[in-house]
């Protein structure tokens, strides 16, 4: 809508995507938008910018076509900026500032191939947190390199984890699943069901025939009893025309 395209590369896009997803899953009350246009300022439609990714708690999931910040009441509370060859020099400077202006409480960078922040000498995963009116570097954990880096506005530990940036759940300990992952899932619970579908098909089919066979054995064991109480009748009779004939030589 901004007339720019939303990804320069598949690196971005897919990062992009996959940080949406998960923030998506981790937030399902909340706001998670990619590429859609904020505006600080009422009456000023030229003042704009498109994160690549934002956060905003407690306004609700539904789909909006832009963010009016004087209509949600607040800026984003979190924005994600994924570097691209065309965005990365202002990924560090021009967004810093116009984001640290509209107050956003958190700002992340996050370099997917790590081919454009490293040269300026910056980590290729940064996140920043808002100061004074100024962002200030959060620090990652001692002794793991990049990350994990903890956002105390989500709540989540991030890490870069090859081109994807990875969110994990500080409380359970677990990584919220990307795109892929979950498609993944999805295509494995599909298996796993269709084969429970066909098992629990089989073992119906297997309790009919047994049923069929049961109730055949019955029919049959009733039909040998007639036949025995018959047969029996039968003897019965001859005995007592033999005792008759016993008994009387005329019979």
């Amino acid at each position: 809508s901004d007339g720019k395209p939303m990804a320069d590369n598949m690196w971005q896009a897919k990062a992009m995507f996959n940080a949406f997803f998960a923030l998506g899953t981790a937030h399902p009350d909340a706001l998670v938008a990619t590429d859609i246009l904020v505006y600080p300022e009422q009456g000023n439609p030229n003042n704009r910018i498109a994160p690549d990714v934002l956060v905003a708690l407690g306004l609700g999931a539904h789909n909006r076509s832009s963010y009016f910040v004087w209509r949600e009441g607040k800026p984003p509370d979190w924005v994600l900026e994924v570097a691209s060859p065309s965005t990365s020099r202002k990924d560090l400077d021009e967004k810093r500032r116009t984001y640290a202006m509209m107050g956003v409480p958190e700002y992340w960078l996050f370099d997917p191939k790590g081919d454009q922040f490293p040269r300026r000498g910056k980590p290729r995963l940064q996140g920043l947190t808002l100061v004074g009116g100024a962002y200030r570097l959060l620090r990652a954990a001692a002794g793991r390199g990049e990350g994990p880096i903890r956002s105390r506005v989500l709540g989540l530990d991030l890490r870069a984890e090859g081109e994807l940036l990875r969110f994990r759940d500080p409380a359970t300990g677990e990584d919220i699943r990307h795109v892929s992952e979950s498609e993944a899932l999805a295509a494995r619970e599909a298996v796993w069901r269709k084969a429970a579908e066909a098992r629990a098909a089989r073992e119906a089919a297997r309790a009919e025939r047994e049923a069929l066979e049961r109730k055949a054995a019955e029919a049959r064991a009733e039909r040998e009893a007639l036949e025995l109480k018959a047969a029996q009748a039968r003897v019965a009779e001859l005995e007592a025309a033999l005792d008759r004939t016993r008994a009387d030589p005329r019979d």
